[in-house]
């Protein structure tokens, strides 16, 4: 056992749980079911999948662990999309689940500066609906049909 490797794996997964926490606390905040807690494990889960992934035998293919990861990230994802009363939801907690397995694997393989970026990106996605000018950005139908706006 190499107790400065199993260090870095220590650190790594802490690393991956504590992104992901930072983007659920955005959608704890904002009224979503999933939260701290879900992306946080999402992300610790993935980025143990993945170090597990690398450090697997020689003889076997160490990218399958990590691509079952994104079907399985997939899969759960898929579960939390419901439609209800002609309504989709659940569409953007599905992708930033999906989204947040990717930081959880990236933190694996050691790439902290994509996954940290991929993780303020995610985070700005979710957090600019909540401003202001975001609702301005977006038409809705019927506004459009009140405005005369045909091609919306």
């Amino acid at each position: 056992m190499d107790w400065n490797l199993e260090l870095l794996f220590a650190v790594r997964a802490i690393i991956a749980a504590l992104l992901g926490a930072i983007v659920g606390w955005e959608r704890e905040t904002h009224g979503s079911y999933a939260g701290v807690r879900t992306y946080a494990a999402v992300s610790l889960g993935a980025c143990v999948f993945g170090l597990i992934s690398s450090h697997v035998s020689a003889s076997a293919d160490p990218t399958r662990i990590a691509a079952q990861v994104v079907t399985g990230i997939g899969f759960l994802g898929a579960g939390v999309i419901l439609r209800e009363q002609g309504r989709i939801t659940g569409l953007t907690t599905a992708a930033t689940l999906w989204a947040i397995a990717s930081v959880g694997l990236g933190i694996a393989f050691g790439m902290y500066i994509l996954s940290v970026l991929a993780t303020l990106i995610v985070f700005g996605l979710l957090s600019a609906h909540h401003l202001p000018w975001w609702s301005r950005l977006k038409k809705t139908d019927h506004d459009a049909a009140t405005h005369g706006d045909e091609d919306a």
